[in-house]
């Protein structure tokens, strides 16, 4: 394996893959004399929106009849950029289907993987195994509005996965618009401590913090029922948040919720982390956020709380473990954002 310098956290791809050695050929050539060759302009040229571009420009009239909308573009589900589910198609080809070329699939891999940090790969490689037979054969894309201009989009979807990738061009939002992650890494109803899920470390580092809660502040953070998983519009599930605000903990207890949103963040790439970062600083940061608990669905009633939520004004990080992990997420510097979700 060979890595592309990148901006945003790098592109890894096999060498050997001629897509994408085509796309940013010129960056892998000059990294392998020596980093001083690489300019501005190669890094420019090798992240997963220059990619977009490239890859907008090959498709033919006929692929971009089939996978490219106007950027308002709705259907029955509404504005078709904004919505989420945890398995679905946006468009009806698959990125591993005889629609698309080899160089076509190539750039479609490395727009992906780019917008991961490197040290997930691996672990998004098995939930991919896991959950959807592998990388290609289940997920779908979709383009909206003239990539390079100051309004596009791209979209995949499939099992446990919604990912975009705007390049800053959709105001107000973080990751483009609503994104969503899990994984069923032992069948469909994972058995206590969700062996080989490579999500649940992110719930055992909430659950350490809700350990370090005293009596009273445990009783503001426990919430009897869950609401349902897709309800991440801002403004709490049912008209307010739930859970103990963060200004509220002692320091060490902050400290501690800062490595949970860390863990959350850690998948995504630079740009987008930090992103996420200006969205939440417009509210007031972490400490304007409220961390809540489920008794609800607590596999094994053994008090590891299974399903949990961290939500700000206009952030909503909603974790649902059982039967195995959804994740849910919708984040913007305005609280006035609109999405549209299906569970």
């Amino acid at each position: 394996m060979k890595q592309c310098p990148d901006c945003t956290d790098g592109i890894v791809m096999p060498v050997s893959r001629r897509g994408f050695v085509q796309s940013i050929g010129a960056v892998a050539a000059a990294a392998a004399i020596g980093p001083r060759i690489v300019t501005a302009e190669d890094v420019a040229k090798s992240t997963p929106e220059a990619l977009v571009k490239k890859l907008y420009e090959s498709l033919t009239p006929k692929q971009k009849a089939e996978i490219c909308f106007d950027w308002n573009h709705k259907d029955d589900r509404g504005l078709l950029r904004m919505h989420v589910s945890n398995n679905w198609h946006i468009s009806s080809h698959r990125i591993g289907s005889d629609f698309y070329t080899k160089d076509q699939q190539d750039m479609i891999e490395a727009i992906f993987w780019g917008l991961y940090s490197p040290d997930w790969h691996d672990r998004i490689k098995k939930q991919l195994k896991d959950d959807a037979d592998g990388y290609g054969k289940e997920q779908s894309i979709a383009i909206f509005g003239q990539p390079g201009s100051d309004k596009f989009e791209f979209v995949m979807t499939g099992r446990h996965l919604t990912i975009r990738c705007d390049g800053n061009t959709v105001e107000n939002v973080a990751f483009g618009g609503p994104i969503f992650y899990g994984h069923a890494a032992s069948g469909f109803d994972e058995d206590v401590g969700h062996p080989g899920n490579v999500y649940w470390h992110q719930a055992e580092k909430a659950n350490k913090l809700y350990q370090m809660l005293d009596g009273k502040q445990r009783e503001q953070a426990l919430i009897e029922q869950a609401p349902h998983e897709a309800k991440v519009h801002f403004g709490g599930p049912d008209g307010k948040p739930h859970g103990i605000i963060i200004s509220e903990l002692s320091a060490d207890q902050r400290d501690h919720a800062q490595k949970v949103l860390d863990a959350l963040l850690e998948p995504y790439r630079t740009h987008d982390r930090a992103e996420v970062l200006n969205c939440l600083k417009v509210h007031g940061g972490l400490e304007k956020c409220r961390l809540a608990f489920y008794k609800s669905d607590d596999l094994g009633d053994d008090g590891q709380w299974d399903n949990w939520r961290l939500e700000g004004p206009s952030f909503v990080w909603h974790y649902r473990g059982t039967p195995h992990v959804h994740v849910w997420v919708n984040i913007a510097d305005n609280p006035k954002v609109k999405i549209t979700t299906q569970g």
